[in-house]
């Protein structure tokens, strides 16, 4: 995949207000609050980086770039976000940067002292875009406490990659920057496993798909699509109508199951 196109460049300005270079692959960084999201950015961009609010909400919008192997990066540090099914303006940002503006990578950070909390967000990511890295940071705060992370059969379970960082002390940045760029080039290519629910919403999910995809055109993942929708999601639907241009409504009855 190339770096941002001119017409993801008009878009990402446009919706989100963000303008990257022509060159630059764009990163969303994510994560729950206190997991060191934001220690990472700083250590990842270091001055190269400005604020500003998310356009339409009085929520902020840091922005910093940097290069590794001569390859410029942008990344967006999203609100920090229990969960992105939108019950707040903040998971509302963080959903629709991903699920809409289409980033190169997505980053997801978690804390390596509680795993089990910080997991949900990945794995709901997960569902919206397989162009996802973990970060698992505080590695120094776990063995503190004498937690041992395994990361490798993490990454097995996942099925993406995982990176154990240390960010205060800049431990592991480097390999982070060197699995964005490998997932950004697609070099690396990532396969989540998939989370299979009840067989009644897998029945309607397989009703939906057909009906989504002729709405979506691929622009988003259908699978995702059809759960929300199943959700009654309205602020979703609303959402939806503006970035992909359809008539709401059109969306609703497309969605009777």
């Amino acid at each position: 995949m190339n770096s941002t196109s001119e017409s993801h460049q008009q878009m990402l300005s446009r919706h989100f207000g963000i303008t990257p270079a022509a060159n630059q692959f764009v990163v969303a960084l994510a994560g729950n609050p206190n997991v060191g999201k934001s220690t990472v950015f700083n250590a990842l961009t270091g001055l190269r980086q400005h604020t500003g609010n998310w356009p339409g909400k009085t929520v902020d919008n840091a922005q910093g770039t940097f290069t590794y192997q001569d390859q410029s990066f942008l990344l967006v540090d999203l609100p920090g976000t229990y969960s992105i099914l939108a019950h707040s303006v903040e998971e509302q940002v963080a959903r629709d940067f991903i699920c809409f503006g289409r980033p190169d990578v997505t980053l997801v950070v978690l804390d390596a002292t509680c795993l089990e909390r910080n997991l949900n967000l990945a794995l709901q990511v997960m569902e919206i875009t397989p162009n996802i890295v973990v970060c698992v940071n505080l590695m120094d705060e776990a063995r503190k406490k004498n937690i041992q992370v395994d990361i490798k059969a993490l990454e097995q379970e996942l099925g993406v990659p995982v990176v154990a960082t240390a960010a205060r002390s800049h431990e592991g940045l480097e390999e982070l920057q060197a699995v964005l760029y490998q997932v950004a080039k697609r070099n690396l290519q990532p396969r989540p496993k998939r989370l299979v629910y009840s067989p009644e919403v897998e029945a309607a999910v397989e009703q939906l798909l057909p009906k989504i995809n002729r709405l979506i055109d691929h622009k988003l993942d259908p699978r995702w699509v059809a759960l929300r929708l199943l959700d009654g999601d309205q602020n979703f639907i609303d959402t939806i109508s503006v970035h992909l241009e359809l008539n709401p409504l059109q969306i609703t009855k497309e969605a009777a199951v």
